[in-house]
């Protein structure tokens, strides 16, 4: 299954999309949050639709939101990659290096995101998002970790590099929580229609090709993620795990970091495609 939220920022409604149309699942969810999942939202929302109930939305001339509520955390790997850790001077980690993005970054796949102010370094990183659908706490093992997955979903991890790693004092969320920073979506798709060991992963800077690398090429793959998440933190439903990008950013010195007017553009193999576009701010 597939959810959607459609509408202005901050009147969003819920959705199901399904053969390419939308239904609004306003009568079974207020949203697509912490109670959507811990209340079998997904079965709630089939039966609605197989009996006729749901009502048909729309898609054109309508803002599509990030297809989740404000999470109560964000949490994303780093370098999760060996290229892209080699591409950033590093070696590929022991263990998942682990920080945090401000869960008010989160926004829709298609909204202008403002370069912040005082940046020189704002990068791009195309990731599989992960959505949390059961509070996990101390995991016995990464196989147990499938039943706490409540969907996945295409995230573009922005970075200011500056701020990251030059005027951070050692921790990375200060560049990485900056407002608009976690575009995601355009939808979340349930993990009975992805595999998530085997998706390509892309991204385009004014229509040239950045990145283009596969989820095969994991160093810890999403269930060992969740595993280790569980054992140092607790997960609760909604919350959103970034797991990594590949090689292809502006950090590597390939490529020039983003300015204003630039258009930028992700996918992930059966979650969707975004852009933005980045506006001086």
């Amino acid at each position: 299954m597939q959810f959607a939220r459609m509408g202005a920022l901050g009147k969003e409604v819920p959705a199901l999309l399904h053969d390419k149309k939308y239904y609004s699942l306003e009568q079974i969810a207020k949203d697509i949050d912490a109670d959507f999942w811990e209340s079998d939202g997904p079965g709630r929302a089939a039966a609605a639709l197989a009996a006729g109930e749901l009502a048909e939305l729309p898609s054109e001339g309508i803002r599509i939101g990030a297809p989740i509520a404000r999470p109560s955390s964000v949490i994303c790997v780093g370098m999760n990659y060996a290229a892209h850790a080699a591409e950033s001077g590093s070696a590929p980690p022991s263990v998942p290096i682990i920080f945090h993005k401000a869960p008010n970054t989160v926004g829709g796949p298609f909204d202008p995101v403002a370069i912040p102010r005082g940046s020189t370094k704002t990068d791009w990183e195309v990731e599989l998002g992960v959505v949390i659908g059961r509070r996990a706490s101390y995991l016995e093992s990464p196989a147990q970790a499938r039943d706490y997955i409540a969907g996945f979903v295409t995230v573009n991890d922005l970075s200011e590099r500056n701020f990251q790693l030059e005027v951070s004092g050692g921790q990375w969320s200060k560049g990485k929580s900056c407002a608009g920073f976690c575009p995601t979506g355009p939808y979340l798709a349930t993990p009975d229609e992805v595999d998530a060991g085997n998706l390509r992963l892309r991204s385009w800077v004014n229509g040239e090709t950045r990145q283009d690398s596969s989820t095969r090429d994991l160093i810890f793959g999403v269930e060992q993620i969740i595993y280790d998440l569980s054992q140092f933190l607790v997960l609760e439903p909604g919350d959103l795990v970034c797991t990594g990008t590949p090689e292809g950013v502006a950090l590597s010195g390939r490529f020039p970091y983003l300015k204003d007017g630039d258009v930028v553009e992700i996918e992930v193999e059966g979650l969707g495609r975004q852009r933005q576009e980045f506006v001086q701010g």
